[in-house]
């Protein structure tokens, strides 16, 4: 029994070994708005729980779809936060959606299409690269407030002026 024992265990394989190479479990996904203003930079994150399933080269399921709470960004500060909820009309709204889809293998990394709806506006980028690191896929894309139809904010009568560019950057971080 002993004998029989062993040799089970000694042919067990670690479960990173299991897992076909050609599935991607995502546990969280994480967004990051970033840009620059007249008196530095700023930067809004916003941490999901998301657990999804990429299977790549199928036609089992190749995309990923999450609502974001636009009043779960946190920018640092509490008037930071009221101002981003304001330039985003979080009160009509309330919740973007990102939907990643045709991720296909482009070297070590993946490429895809991305649809990411903000307000009533839907911005795409088609051939976008997720680079691919043992963590998580991340990547990332500049957009101008004017794309989206929105202002940038300013305060003190146009003193602190925010840029019309900012990236949204994302990590679909890994199980």
């Amino acid at each position: 029994m002993g004998l029989v024992l062993l040799f089970l265990l000694g042919s067990a394989k670690p479960i990173s070994t299991l897992i076909d190479s050609n599935i991607i479990i995502i546990d969280r996904l994480e967004i990051e708005i970033l840009g620059n203003s007249t008196v530095g930079k700023y930067s809004c994150s916003n941490y999901l729980p998301y657990k999804d399933t990429i299977y790549l080269n199928s036609t089992i399921k190749n995309s990923l779809k999450s609502e974001i709470s636009m009043s779960n960004f946190e920018c640092g500060n509490r008037i930071m936060n009221k101002d981003l909820k304001t330039t985003v009309k979080a009160t009509k709204f309330p919740k973007s959606t990102v939907t990643i889809t045709n991720i296909k293998p482009f070297g070590t990394n993946y490429k895809c299409t991305l649809n990411f709806r903000i307000t009533d506006k839907t911005l795409s980028y088609q051939n976008l690269v997720l680079k691919n690191t043992k963590e998580y896929l991340e990547g990332s894309v500049a957009v101008k407030f004017s794309e989206i139809a929105l202002e940038p904010p300013t305060k003190m009568g146009g003193i602190i002026k925010v840029k019309d560019e900012f990236v949204i950057h994302f990590n679909l971080h890994k199980l």
